[in-house]
């Protein structure tokens, strides 16, 4: 695979995760296996482009003052944790099972999100005490509405156990399970959506370090092809927080979507064999 490919693939990989806080390898895994990279090693190369992602699209998120840092390190904890074991899963794994499980944990975010697609946010009335301890709550200003937006998390005593799940999802996939955190933050801790995306991206680069431990000492990961995937992946990273900022929350959600169907029926028709 020549480079001048390989880094037009990541750039574009790094665009949509930073756009949708799903990490580049939910982009990335799909193409290198179509193109004819065996799974596992698209798996490991991706999981050092999260590490990108995250540093090209999570400073930036900070920076503007939408990330809140103080669910991201609370939930790290746990993530990290479960992409160790995750990882380790992998190495011993078929590959079959590996495009049908990709596959399915993008469908399953997809219908989740789909059966709420109508609702908007709603900002948390009654914090719970847990919660309320941790100071899980902030604000920031919204270009697209142009107004102030307050919030509180709920429920830190469910997230940070699903969090562990997302972990290991993230370490067997190699995707930074970006989708599964989204959810998790919306869904479970009611954030707003643009909350959700940035602080994901936070989180997603520190459990692919934890990850990238795994597949580095099993010899997995080649450094040529990890080289212009990061400088991809991290160019593809800016271009997508630039536009994120500007959107509406519903527009963010549609996108989410979009991307979540194409690759999750592209992925179990891989791992069946319907693609071969």
């Amino acid at each position: 695979m020549s480079f001048e490919l390989l880094l037009l693939i990541s750039v574009v990989a790094g665009f949509i995760g930073a756009m949708s806080g799903m990490g580049g390898g939910v982009v990335l895994i799909p193409v290198l296996t179509l193109l004819g990279m065996d799974i596992k090693h698209a798996i490991a190369i991706s999981i050092v482009s999260v590490i990108a992602t995250s540093s090209g699209s999570a400073s930036a998120y900070v920076r503007d003052g939408i990330t809140n840092l103080k669910v991201g390190m609370f939930l790290e904890m746990f993530t990290i944790v479960g992409a160790i074991v995750g990882a380790a899963i992998t190495l011993i794994s078929a590959q079959a099972p590996l495009f049908i499980i990709f596959g399915v944990v993008l469908l399953g975010s997809w219908l989740t999100l789909l059966l709420r697609s109508n609702e908007g946010w709603h900002p948390v009335e009654h914090q719970d005490r847990f919660s309320k301890w941790l100071q899980l709550e902030g604000q920031y200003y919204d270009q697209a509405s142009h107004e102030t937006i307050a919030y509180k998390g709920r429920r830190a005593y469910f997230g940070g156990p699903l969090m562990f799940g997302a972990g290991l999802i993230a370490g067997l996939l190699g995707i930074g399970a970006g989708a599964l955190k989204v959810l998790i933050h919306d869904l479970v801790m009611g954030l707003p959506p643009k909350v959700s995306t940035t602080t994901s991206n936070l989180i997603i680069g520190v459990t692919a370090l934890a990850g990238t431990s795994v597949y580095l000492a099993a010899g997995m990961i080649d450094p040529a092809l990890a080289a212009p995937v990061i400088i991809g992946i991290v160019a593809g990273a800016f271009a997508g927080t630039r536009l994120l900022v500007r959107l509406t929350n519903q527009a963010v959600r549609i996108f989410f979507l979009i991307v979540l169907a194409i690759l999750g029926i592209e992925m179990i028709a891989r791992g069946v064999g319907i693609i071969p």
